[in-house]
């Protein structure tokens, strides 16, 4: 889990890492009220696997859930990609690579993650050809597992974090 929460640390140059400990959501609010944050993802164990990631926005009375939660499948590390970082190269800016393909769960996804993370959606070409550093993308298999995917750009090497989703939950009940 910190391997995860450190690799989406680097690809977002504005996110601010911070171990949870056993804070619970109050002390996650206090936390995020005390550095003057808007948003909190925490990530999470489930049923003593991989985990989940929940959305949050930041109010005086506490957190507010923001969909979807994601529940993890499977991750491939930063690390796991090899040298494909080039040393000393620092992301500076995201974009969200938007899918050509009409699935419904790609495009709600997209736009959820595109308005928490605060970055901007283009097509790949638009992507490419800009100034941002990397690109996040949200792609789908033949057996319709949506993925999470971050891009070197102007390159288009896979950088990752590689996050395999597996379910998606819209439906916030607290």
């Amino acid at each position: 889990m910190r391997t995860l929460c450190r690799d989406i640390s680097y690809t977002f140059p504005y996110v601010v890492q911070i171990n949870r400990g056993k804070l619970s959501l109050e002390g996650i609010a206090e936390k995020a009220l005390e550095l003057d944050v808007e948003k909190v993802m925490v990530v999470d164990r489930w049923k003593g696997g991989l985990g989940k990631m929940e959305f949050f926005e930041v109010r005086q009375g506490g957190l507010e859930s923001a969909p979807p939660i994601i529940y993890l499948r499977s991750v491939k590390f930063r690390r796991d990609f090899g040298e494909k970082m080039p040393k000393g190269r620092r992301i500076k800016s995201v974009a969200m690579a938007v899918s050509s393909k009409e699935n419904f769960e790609v495009k709600k996804t997209e736009k959820a993650l595109s308005a928490f993370f605060g970055v901007p959606t283009l097509s790949l070409e638009e992507a490419v050809n800009s100034k941002y550093d990397i690109v996040m993308q949200i792609l789908t298999d033949s057996s319709n597992c949506v993925t999470i995917t971050f891009r070197l750009v102007p390159e288009l090497v896979e950088v990752g974090p590689r996050i395999e989703i597996s379910p998606l939950v819209w439906e916030l009940t607290r």
